[in-house]
């Protein structure tokens, strides 16, 4: 099975109060998209990956040089809409592609490897890593904000409830998603194009393709990660929070 890895590169920051890139703060004097993309390299999946850019995108280029492929995602218009700009590129050329964010640096080689296996060893169109934390307190307060895992009585995944929109029992939920999938390209394409914008920030959503898959019928397999592997940057208070943690 062929896989490509997309790196989402091209949000505004707007939570970190910077004109820097997130993905351009250093981590042990490193970007931390460049630290990411050590890893995708060394886990062999793919040498060259497709970042998405597109705020100060010249910036983020001129870091990472030609180690990976460019797509601009001209107006930012969420998640899904980042991976959509890789369709013309990837499209007949990959039989799935990983999507990671640029801002999540701990991510090691060997978990990416085990989520390429674990997909092509599924039936279903998505394969997602998820991770599970004691409690939400101190340290683990930024999971707090992460959607929920819900499953079934059989074990199977049934929704991922976004934190705002989650019931108190929901909140208890101590699986979360880090935001970490990989998909059937031969699925991904047609289906990203049902993904609507009905929130309050009027963008397109990378959930939004497990609760469509969960609607036709799909099985959504999943794997658990470190959560310190799925740590990233919004705020100066998650990136002083990382930079303790190296």
């Amino acid at each position: 099975m062929k896989a490509r890895v997309i790196v989402l590169a091209a949000g505004k920051s707007t939570r970190m109060h910077s004109e820097k890139p997130k993905v351009l703060e250093s981590l042990g004097g490193r970007p931390l998209i460049v630290l990411l993309l050590e890893s995708v390299v060394k886990s062999g999946i793919d040498g060259h990956p497709v970042v998405v850019v597109g705020y100060h995108g010249n910036e983020v280029k001129a870091t990472l040089g030609d180690s990976c492929e460019y797509v601009t995602q001209a107006d930012p218009r969420g998640t899904a809409h980042a991976v959509q700009a890789t369709e013309e590129l990837l499209s007949g050329k990959t039989d799935s592609v990983i999507v990671l964010y640029g801002d999540q640096p701990y991510i090691k080689p060997e978990t990416l490897r085990a989520l390429i296996e674990t997909h092509a060893n599924s039936s279903g169109p998505i394969t997602m890593a998820t991770t599970t934390v004691d409690n939400f307190n101190g340290g683990n307060s930024p999971f707090y904000l992460f959607g929920r895992i819900v499953r079934n009585a059989e074990g199977k995944i049934t929704a991922i409830v976004e934190k705002k929109d989650a019931t108190q029992d929901e909140l208890k939920i101590r699986e979360v998603n880090p935001g970490y999938y990989c998909f059937d390209t031969a699925w991904l394409w047609p289906n990203l194009k049902k993904v609507e914008n009905n929130n309050a920030a009027d963008e397109y959503y990378l959930t939004d393709l497990v609760r469509i898959a969960i609607g036709s019928g799909e099985n959504i397999k999943s794997m658990s990660i470190d959560p310190r592997e799925t740590i990233g940057v919004n705020t100066p208070e998650d990136l002083s929070r990382i930079r303790e943690m190296a």
